[in-house]
């Protein structure tokens, strides 16, 4: 449309698919705005979605016992969603839940496996944020092209 600035550059897809997990973040997981982007962070990041940004950000809510933690505080962990929460909210009235049943659940242990205890696991390496966030990215792939710059401007 041409009532809309140019942008002289496409927009990198990545730039959008931010966007709408935010959105979904807001709407299905309870987050508030000020959560996931706030006068400290005003930009989300391009390489990690912005539920793992908050995690990696608030590392003192982590680790979560799968066995004990509430629906809310399940939705938090990076690699957990709605479906996967529900499951273990139902599983555990009937036993305590171990790495294999979360297996079993279909959760992306290659992020939740950092923020979680049950019966047999516990992640005991000690590591920063930016160190947890490398080794995410080394061990993930993504569709979409790395050609875009690390930060994404909402406020622009």
């Amino acid at each position: 449309d041409d009532r809309l600035p140019s942008l002289g550059t496409p927009v990198p897809l990545v730039r959008e698919h931010r966007l709408y997990q935010t959105d979904w973040l807001y709407r299905f997981y309870n987050f508030e705005h000020e959560e996931i982007v706030n006068h400290e962070f005003q930009n989300l990041d391009l390489d990690i979605d912005p539920k793992l940004a908050w995690a990696l950000r608030n590392r003192d809510s982590f680790p979560v016992d799968i066995n004990k933690a509430d629906y809310h505080m399940l939705l938090r962990v990076p690699g957990i969603g709605v479906k996967s929460a529900r499951k273990i909210i139902a599983a555990r009235r009937y036993s305590s839940l171990s790495y294999h049943h979360l297996k079993e659940f279909g959760i992306a242990l290659n992020r939740a496996k950092y923020f979680i205890i049950c019966n047999n696991y516990f992640h005991s390496e000690e590591m920063s944020s930016s160190r947890l966030k490398q080794i995410i990215l080394q061990t993930s792939t993504s569709k979409y092209k790395r050609n875009f710059s690390p930060q994404l401007e909402l406020f622009s």
